[in-house]
């Protein structure tokens, strides 16, 4: 490993012009390409095999009217007034939506009776010619503009129902150019230089140009989340940062140790590019593995990210290297004043405490755990739900705006529309004892009202719709469902978007054990290979699992129980968007094993050279310390500025991501890490004598003094 990645930096570095031009050149295509040819997003929330899907199958196959997707024009003028007194501007407003592409049928709230008891609100039902995930925004945007009659009128208008909450386009904070802003601040302290700063900064906003661009091509051939695009920028620009701050640091050590700059960059592709390999590997497989868990939506995050990661370590290997070369000793212009590039590692701060730690390990190793275990003690409260127009924040889109007025208007449960759909040629409910399936699933406590049945052309299939009591992410509208299951015969089945959700909220909790033990085995199996242990393997995987559970904690406590919610912005609590858990733990574990890495690889390096204990994680440690903690920073700041997003779960996200990167990069690296390993002396580094041949040798991860 160590040969090819010294080997593919020399070829780049030796065509440095070339190989800048194809990248640039391979960016702006990729973003022209995405532009023109380009797919669109698709949020498949289909969990395979379950009731909905094959009742979702059913309808497709023998009643695709009854398939297609719906949306609600909401309606409502303020308290003391009565819709019907602008019955012309609804009217004309309803016309409109009529013409529409897409739009097969909109039904009056005047005509169809949809218009609440106090008559201030109103709405009209919009049905559509295709399902709502193939609708896309197009069709909202023109609903929207149809709307104006009424707007004019002074009647409040928004767009609602699953069509809307599916294809509605998200808002955007911008704060992900403040955290860029941040980032370069904590690249200007760690290196001491303006260009040497600015060289991870132009390499990840290339490198995620590039994965995004690609990103969009890849919804040509497959179906890919609306949630993939966010979240491979917000992994994209910290690996992409980070993988160039360690490169780079090591470049820049081994020049101030004497060496000219194609030694010096020669010898920091074979040790940091190798690392950089071995960590962006580790992430891309962590991503892979959502696609174990069996669901299309975290199936296309996870492979978009991955496709990102390898597109950040590729640009690490071949695009870094040209630029270093072309700038040569200009790497260092731009000096801050008052910084030193380099200095011993005796003189660090981490080579002192490190030894602090080391004097008194125990009291170190039982305060931490207990910091870590307290943080993470709200995760055994964690509620999770699939979120829904309601979780959206309340001025942020017209569908959670018309989703409170649904509310307000016809209780919480007319937006949760669910459908009985009964199979007729199998066995069980015949046509003749729809009714009195209607009557005894309308019984239920947890059941509004059940609709008239409607039929297929054939006759073959039949279609009751259905509205529950309560919200669809409403624990309530869950324990109603599953009663309504154990009512009905095995020939029907209950489809629906809050249907759909909740048998994926069960699919994810089934998998989510099986994907945790998939990473963990993997995980341990290539540091075992790396470093040549069993010890270190372990403690790597016990320590991630802390720090992850520290950030399920805090994002429980913060949303969930609302504590420093105005901190954050948050007017309420949320349930934890029910897909984080699975997204966090891969994100989380292959970001640790990221640091794992690097920081092992030296303190294995210094062993091997002294074979004393105590003082290689020292030196360990003071070697990657500068560039560990700003990597983390960096990592944080890209992570908190999503917590600026409209979106509640894409605030849960970097919130939880930048927690988790705090915790390993501070409690976890610079305590335990230190702790146990001094506690386990020459234990570290044990392996069987079965495997000891056959485990190659670690080479040297990240060296920086400072």
């Amino acid at each position: 490993m160590n040969r090819l990645t010294r080997h593919i930096a020399a070829v780049s570095a030796r065509r440095p012009r070339r190989t800048v031009a194809a990248w640039v050149f391979a960016a702006v295509l990729a973003l022209a390409l995405a532009s023109t040819v380009g797919g669109s997003f698709v949020d498949d929330f289909v969990a395979p095999g379950s009731q909905s899907e094959k009742a979702t199958d059913l309808l497709e196959q023998r009643f695709p009217d009854a398939a297609d997707g719906s949306a609600q024009a909401v309606f409502a003028v303020p308290a003391g007034q009565r819709l019907d007194h602008h019955r012309a501007a609804v009217t004309a407003a309803v016309a409109r939506i009529a013409e529409v592409d897409h739009v097969t049928a909109v039904a009056s709230p005047f005509a169809a009776g949809t218009t609440s008891p106090d008559g201030r609100i109103g709405y009209a039902q919009i049905t559509f010619d295709v399902p709502a995930t193939d609708l896309g925004p197009g069709a909202l945007t023109a609903i929207s503009d149809a709307m104006r009659p009424a707007r004019d009128a002074g009647v409040v208008t928004e767009l609602g129902g699953d069509a809307a909450f599916i294809n509605g386009e998200a808002a955007t904070s911008g704060a992900e150019a403040i955290g860029l802003l941040a980032a370069l601040v904590v690249l200007l302290l760690a290196f001491g230089t303006i260009v040497a700063a600015l060289i991870p900064v132009a390499l990840a906003l290339i490198t995620v140009a590039v994965g995004l661009g690609s990103v969009l091509l890849l919804a040509n051939v497959l179906e890919v989340s609306s949630a993939a695009p966010t979240i491979g920028a917000m992994i994209g620009l910290g690996v992409g940062i980070d993988y160039a701050l360690f490169i780079v640091a090591r470049y820049r050590e081994n020049r101030g140790a004497g060496q000219d700059n194609a030694a010096a960059l020669s010898a920091a592709m074979a040790t940091s590019g190798t690392a950089v390999v071995l960590a962006g590997g580790t992430v891309v497989a962590a991503m892979a593995a959502l696609a174990l868990t069996g669901l299309g939506f975290l199936t296309s995050v996870g492979l978009s990210t991955a496709l990102v990661v390898v597109c950040a370590v590729a640009s690490a290997l071949t695009l870094l290297p040209a630029m270093l070369s072309l700038l040569g000793d200009r790497v260092d212009a731009g000096r801050v004043p008052g910084r030193r590039l380099h200095s011993l590692p005796e003189s660090t701060v981490w080579w002192r405490f490190a030894h602090r730690v080391a004097r008194r390990p125990w009291p170190f190793l039982i305060l931490s755990v207990t910091v870590l275990l307290v943080l993470a003690a709200p995760a055994l409260r964690l509620q999770t739900g699939f979120p829904d127009a309601g979780d959206d924040s309340p001025s942020s889109s017209s569908a959670r705006r018309a989703y409170d007025l649904l509310a307000e208007g016809f209780g919480p449960g007319v937006n949760a529309p669910l459908l009985l759909v009964a199979d007729l040629r199998s066995p069980g409910v015949d046509r003749g004892a729809l009714t009195a399936l209607s009557d005894r699933v309308e019984a239920d406590p947890g059941i509004a009202e059940v609709g008239d049945p409607r039929f297929s052309p054939d006759g073959d299939t039949a279609v009751l719709s259905m509205l529950p009591t309560t919200a669809p992410a409403d624990d309530a509208t869950s324990e109603t469902l599953a009663r309504v299951r154990d009512l009905v015969p095995g020939n029907v089945a209950v489809a629906g978007l809050t249907a759909m959700t909740d048998d994926l909220d069960r699919q994810l909790s089934d998998t989510l054990p099986i994907f945790i033990a998939a990473i963990l085995a993997a995980s341990f199996l290539l540091l075992m290979v790396m470093f040549r242990s069993i010890a270190v393997p372990l403690k790597a995987v016990a320590l991630n699992l802390l720090s992850i559970g520290g950030a399920y904690g805090v994002v429980v406590a913060v949303f969930q129980w609302g504590w420093f919610g105005s901190v954050f912005g948050l007017e309420e609590t949320y349930q934890i968007a029910s897909p984080l858990p699975t997204i966090f733990f891969a994100v989380l574990f292959g970001l640790s094993v990221d640091y794992e890495v690097f920081l092992l690889s030296r303190i294995r390096e210094e062993y091997d050279a002294s074979g004393d204990n105590v003082e290689s994680v020292a030196r360990g440690l003071a070697g990657t310390g500068r560039v560990i903690t700003s990597a983390a920073l960096i990592m944080t700041v890209v992570f908190l500025g999503f917590v600026a997003d409209p979106s509640p779960l894409v605030r849960m996200l970097g919130l939880g991501l930048a927690t988790a990167i705090v915790l390993d990069a501070t409690i976890v690296r610079m305590i335990l890490v230190p702790a146990i390993m001094t506690l386990l002396g020459r234990a570290n580094w044990w392996l069987p004598r079965w495997g000891g041949h056959r485990a190659p040798r670690p080479r040297a991860g990240v060296v920086e003094h400072g």
